[in-house]
């Protein structure tokens, strides 16, 4: 209508709508949380290591390698890592001539375990069923043991390099020295196919050794060598062991043979290969 003013509706502002503040949740529940997820993602890990820790004793290769790289890391702090490498596969040439003779007897035997300082071992799952077995089985490591030392000789012949011809020394001397007939060394096992009256011999041998050159090695060879002699000396009676040591005069012979043969060799190679200098220097 004229003259009437046209009336504006009021713009409609609705009201302001203010959330309701959310109920915060305590610290120490989200802490928790955390907490249950890592402590459930352990949980999961330890079974999977757990099985991992159970399956490794039976990956043979796994136990001698890692034994070799321990045993390698602890002789590189005395002799440098170039002879540390060349001992401990020398060692390990040594352990192998055990375990190839001891398939070859039939007895079951386990990889080599390497032992810093100690040296190395294998474990037979059985006894040997005569003195003759064990003799062949503790010859054979001496045995292949002088092989792969003149290895290690004919490589200084070849190079003149003079780490050869300590690893051959060492090696020599290595072998010679499982030769002594004392129980738990490869030469008191040799004596159970001649006598046991040996192992008495050369215990007193090793006494008076270790009296004029103590060291720690001689000491636990002592010990254990004291133990397992006693307990066999002991047993010797018994008819089982009597059978035991039923040995035929040629296995006798020819182990008797071996050993003084094999001795000889290697002292002859000490002393071919004798070298007046420190193991760092090579």
């Amino acid at each position: 209508m004229e003259g009437r003013p046209e009336i504006q509706p009021e713009p409609y502002y609705p009201p302001s709508y203010t959330p309701e503040p959310a109920e915060q949740r305590p610290w120490w529940k989200g802490v928790w949380g955390v907490l249950t997820a890592v402590g459930i993602a352990i949980i999961k890990f330890g079974a999977k290591l757990k099985a991992i820790l159970v399956l490794l004793p039976k990956l043979k290769l796994f136990t001698t390698s890692a034994s070799m790289l321990v045993s390698i890391g602890a002789y590189t702090l005395i002799w440098g890592w170039k002879f540390a490498v060349g001992f401990v596969l020398l060692l390990l040439v040594h352990e192998m001539g055990h375990v190839l003779q001891a398939r070859r007897e039939g007895l079951d035997a386990s990889a080599p375990l390497f032992i810093p300082f100690l040296g190395a071992a294998i474990a037979l799952k059985e006894l040997p069923k005569d003195a003759g077995v064990e003799a062949r089985v503790g010859l054979a490591g001496p045995i292949l043991g002088t092989v792969g030392t003149l290895l290690a000789a004919a490589l200084w012949q070849i190079t003149g390099y003079e780490l050869f011809q300590a690893l051959a020394f060492f090696g020599f001397f290595l072998n010679l020295f499982n030769l002594a007939p004392v129980l738990p060394l490869d030469g008191g096992r040799a004596m159970a196919a001649l006598t046991p009256w040996m192992w008495i011999v050369g215990y007193a041998l090793l006494v008076g050794a270790t009296v004029f050159f103590p060291n720690p090695i001689m000491f636990l060879i002592l010990l254990f060598g004291g133990f397992e002699t006693y307990r066999r000396w002991k047993e010797r009676k018994d008819p089982e062991q009597q059978r035991f040591f039923e040995v035929p005069p040629r296995t006798r012979a020819l182990v008797a043979a071996t050993y003084v043969g094999l001795a000889l060799a290697l002292v002859v190679g000490m002393d071919l290969t004798f070298l007046e200098r420190d193991f760092n220097d090579v």
